[in-house]
């Protein structure tokens, strides 16, 4: 199994990190995302998916 570690790390009151390039690989660089992580409760395991971002009106 292949696994990848990230560094938490303090931003004023709150915790960063930074998403893995790998990771980002299939997604179009000229799109905008939405990073979502989300906790299965039975097995405590986390799983991370990007949505595309609905154009925002101004």
């Amino acid at each position: 199994m292949r696994e990848l570690k990230r560094r938490l790390y303090r931003r004023g009151s709150s915790f960063e990190t930074t998403v893995p390039m790998p990771l980002l690989f299939s997604l179009d660089p000229a799109k905008k995302y939405n990073v979502v992580f989300e906790l299965e409760q039975g097995s405590n395991r986390w799983f991370i998916r990007f949505e595309e971002r609905k154009k925002e009106r101004k």
